[in-house]
C-alpha cells in the first residue's frame, strides 16, 4: 500500500556531511522522495513536531538540540513508507541501533539520533503537514515505479 511519510535529518548529521549518504539509502530502498528542503525549525513548529514529548523530561535537551541548527525534511511516498523508513532509520537509542541502520551506522547517543522518522501513517500526515505546504509536494511517476 502507497504510503507517505516524513524522514527529517537532524542537525548532527549535516554537520556531520552525511545528507547524501542518508539520502541513498532512502532512493537506493526504492523510496520517491515527493518533497526535500532545508529549513531551520522554529520553536513551535518544534513543539507541534513533538507535541508527544514536550511534559517528558528530555525535551529541553532535544529541543535545544533541534534548534541548533538547519534540518533537512523529506516527504517520501511508496509502498509500507512508514514501516520501511522505520526499519532503515533503527531503534531511537543509537549505541542498541543494529548495524546497518541509519541510526546504527551513524548515530552517536540517544537525543544526536541523525534522523526522526514518523512512526505511524497518521503522524507522518500530522507531521508532513508542520513542515510542507500542499504545493511543496510533487507528484509523480518512476519508470521503474512497477518494480517497487
Amino acid at each position: 500500500m502507497s504510503e507517505k511519510t516524513l524522514l527529517m535529518i537532524k542537525p548532527d548529521a549535516i554537520q556531520r556531511s552525511l545528507i547524501g549518504r542518508i539520502i541513498s539509502r532512502i532512493e537506493e530502498k526504492g523510496l520517491k522522495i515527493i518533497g526535500l528542503k532545508m529549513i531551520q525549525l522554529s520553536e513551535s513548529k518544534i513543539d507541534q513536531l513533538y507535541d508527544i514529548h514536550i511534559e517528558k523530561s528530555f525535551y529541553p535537551i532535544l529541543k535545544s538540540f533541534i534548534i541548533s541548527g538547519p534540518v533537512i525534511v523529506i516527504a517520501l511516498k511508496g509502498n509500507n513508507a512508514v514501516k520501511v523508513v522505520r526499519k532503515l532509520a533503527g531503534i531511537t537509542n543509537s549505541p542498541e541501533a543494529d548495524p546497518g541502520t541509519i541510526r546504527g551506522d551513524f548515530g552517536l547517543d540517544l537525543t544526536k539520533n541523525i534522523i526522526h522518522a514518523s512512526d505511524a501513517i497518521d503522524r507522518a500526515q500530522y507531521e508532513l503537514d508542520i513542515v510542507f505546504k500542499a504545493d511543496e509536494l510533487v507528484e509523480y511517476e518512476l519508470i521503474n515505479e512497477a518494480w517497487l
